[in-house]
């Protein structure tokens, strides 16, 4: 099979899917954790500015975060769950 031909029948799957066709979809849930954001900034050892600077959120975002008026979601829950399970995982990769 070629990649054009491969491309090609994954994206009419996804169509078909998206019109409620499932048949024979393969679906894969991914449930990404709640993590606790000062916990996470505390095992890095970063100040909230820095750790901010770090993953590319405002200050005033993280506080938000920190303080439980506001959680974080899609890209930044991920990147925060990653975090908290290596958290020299950002100084590592942006070195």
């Amino acid at each position: 099979m070629t990649a054009f031909s491969s491309i090609k029948q994954g994206l009419g799957e996804a169509l078909a899917f998206a019109d409620g066709n499932d048949d024979g979809a393969q679906v894969h849930q991914v449930t990404v954790p709640d993590v606790d954001v000062a916990a996470i900034r505390a095992s890095t050892g970063l100040s909230q500015g820095a750790f901010a600077r770090s993953i590319g959120v405002a200050r005033g975002t993280l506080l938000n975060w920190e303080q439980g008026r506001r959680r974080p979601t899609g890209p930044a829950q991920v990147l925060l769950a990653m975090i908290a399970r290596k958290p020299s995982l950002v100084s590592e990769l942006l070195r």
